[in-house]
């Protein structure tokens, strides 16, 4: 006798899934029951259901297809939410089973009630009750179909009586339907681009994620147009490698270059991003956007013409239609620019011997030039992002994953989790911020119990760093960030990790070797500079108005201390004193 379960079972197994990551329940007895029935399929057992959304994540993102979590009814999968509504934003095919109350006792206040359909729907294409035998296998070719062709979450509500009833349904040959449709804008449309950028004089391009694979063409366009191309996060792995044409990041982020390249433009155009930080967008400009979803034009800038298709194909079809530019002023401008920049920010990765705490720039750059050529890393918000984008070196086989369009704490180490059960043959460096690492530290125990040989470097500076930054940016006296921590090496070695723990840069660079040779899992805790100043490309007055109060407050208040470290240690980087 097959049970509903059976059949999701099955389904899912046909269509390549092997691994559901989640937290065993009651409501989810009969779907584990088919999991060890089948011995085909692996439960990755995490200790927080937030993680096994993240890892699902990181799973799809790095096999190219649809990943599955679970979580039992209530709380279960209530916990399931927040690691999906990164995955969703950040367009990533995920399958979550939501288990249920019993279905007899829907509408009755009963023990762990709520509403999945309800609590799902902003974070998910599809969401559906299975209530009969009837609906499966089909239901799940419909909400995998969901997640694959719209580039999301969907959602399988699974009360835990439905799914042992008997079925006597079929699960097909194809549950899923992976199509590859070419998306270009019209003759007319291409045409009309064309002819924007043919009487431009200064023009500018802004790249995002979208543009993942198309490299080369990227390429042709920017030598065609003499164009300085400025790169948005996600698109970072994608485009900073042998690019001729770079101009750096833009945003908060960012630096200087690659915000004046965008500024001093007359002509800007935006391929495969939804960069969000207006202020960061030029407002007398002539700007063009091509974006795979029509829905993303114009909804960060006033677009001048916007045209929906894949970045690659639209690029093939307009490249025919440029005039090539002579004039590579602009081009050349912006590129030497950023070499400056990228000058000045390696300048401060150093590390001297006795000089304390060690710079998180030092850090980061130990990190990538000791990491494997097809590392991935993951990253969590706030600095571990900054001195990510400023200091990780891309070259077209390392990835980086991380909450860019969420934002949310604690992201690394779970994405790590599931990128490394995806690529168990590829380095996984986890970048986590002691307050990230924190909140979700219980999964150390699931990297143990998997033998996953994930290497965790922490930087900790006992805060909410990132935090504080803002704070004094708007003048305020940072309160509530301060963390006090444990050794995070001895905590690591507690639990059966290895645990190494660095307090001067001398120690730095051999303790990062140690730690990416390390043969198992590995936990590296660096303390790191609390006073670190993460410069943006642009100071704007409310923000050099906001730090000079912050400045007024913290002498008057006591604090005196903290202005005068703050500006010794960023004054002691700038002259290696």
């Amino acid at each position: 006798m097959k049970t509903i379960a059976d059949l999701l079972i099955e389904s899912l197994l046909q269509a390549g899934v092997k691994r559901i990551y989640g937290i065993v329940g009651d409501s989810l007895n009969a779907v584990l029951d088919s999991i060890r029935r089948s011995e085909k399929i692996e439960w990755i057992g995490v200790r927080h259901e937030e993680v096994a959304a993240f890892a699902a994540g990181s799973d799809s993102v790095l096999s190219d297809s649809i990943a599955v979590c679970a979580g039992s009814s209530g709380p279960g999968n209530l916990h399931l939410i927040n690691g999906l509504y990164d995955c969703h934003r950040s367009r990533i095919p995920v399958l979550a089973i939501a288990a249920h109350i019993p279905s007899v006792e829907t509408g009755g206040e009963y023990f762990q009630h709520t509403r999945p359909e309800q609590l799902f729907k902003e974070c998910s294409h599809y969401c559906e009750t299975v209530t009969r035998p009837e609906h499966m296998p089909r239901l799940v070719t419909i909400a995998m179909q969901h997640a694959i062709s719209r580039k999301g979450v969907s959602v399988l509500v699974l009360p835990g009586d439905i799914a042992m009833l008997e079925d006597h349904q079929t699960v097909p040959e194809h549950v899923v339907h992976i199509t590859h449709p070419t998306v270009t804008p019209s003759k007319d449309e291409l045409y009309r681009l064309a002819e924007y950028l043919n009487n431009g004089n200064q023009i500018s391009l802004l790249c995002g994620a979208g543009c993942e694979g198309a490299h080369s063409d990227l390429m042709q366009l920017c030598e065609k147009l003499k164009s300085p191309m400025v790169v948005a996060l996600r698109g970072k792995e994608h485009l900073e490698y042998d690019n001729p044409y770079y101009a750096g990041l833009t945003g908060l982020i960012g630096y200087s270059s690659g915000y004046h390249a965008l500024m001093d433009c007359d002509v800007l155009l935006m391929l495969g991003t939804d960069f969000p930080y207006r202020q960061f967008i030029p407002k007398d400009s002539i700007i063009l956007q091509v974006d795979i979803r029509a829905e993303h034009l114009g909804r960060r800038a006033n677009v001048t013409y916007g045209l929906c298709g894949d970045v690659k194909d639209t690029i093939i079809n307009l490249l025919p239609l440029l005039v090539e530019k002579e004039d590579s002023s602009h081009l050349d401008k912006f590129v030497t620019a950023h070499e400056k920049v990228r000058e000045n920010l390696d300048s401060y990765a150093v590390g001297i011997p006795g000089r304390k705490p060690i710079h998180p720039q030092y850090l980061t750059k130990l990190v990538s030039d000791f990491a494997s050529e097809d590392a991935v890393f993951t990253c969590d918000v706030g600095t571990p992002t900054l001195w990510a984008a400023r200091y990780l070196r891309m070259n077209g086989k390392r990835r980086l994953l991380g909450s860019f369009n969420h934002g949310t704490m604690a992201n690394a180490m779970p994405q790590a989790i599931g990128a490394q059960k995806s690529k168990p043959n590829r380095q996984v460096i986890a970048l986590c911020g002691d307050g990230g690492l924190a909140m979700l530290m219980g999964d150390l125990l699931t990297i143990r119990q998997h033998n996953l040989p994930v290497k965790v470097i922490v930087y900790n500076n006992s805060a909410y760093s990132f935090v504080e930054l803002e704070m004094k940016a708007a003048g305020f006296l940072e309160t509530g960030t301060s963390l006090d921590n444990p050794n995070f090496a001895n905590v690591a070695q507690a639990i059966g990790i290895e645990g190494i723990r660095v307090e001067d840069p001398s120690e730095l660079e051999s303790a990062v070797q140690q730690a990416l040779q390390h043969n198992g899992p590995v936990l590296l805790d660096v303390v790191v500079n609390r006073q670190e100043l993460a410069m943006p490309p642009k100071i704007y007055l409310e923000q050099a108005q906001g730090f000079t109060l912050w400045t007024l407050k913290a002498i008057l208040n006591g604090h005196a201390d903290d202005v005068i470290d703050l500006a010794r240690t960023n004054l002691m980087d700038k002259f290696h004193l």
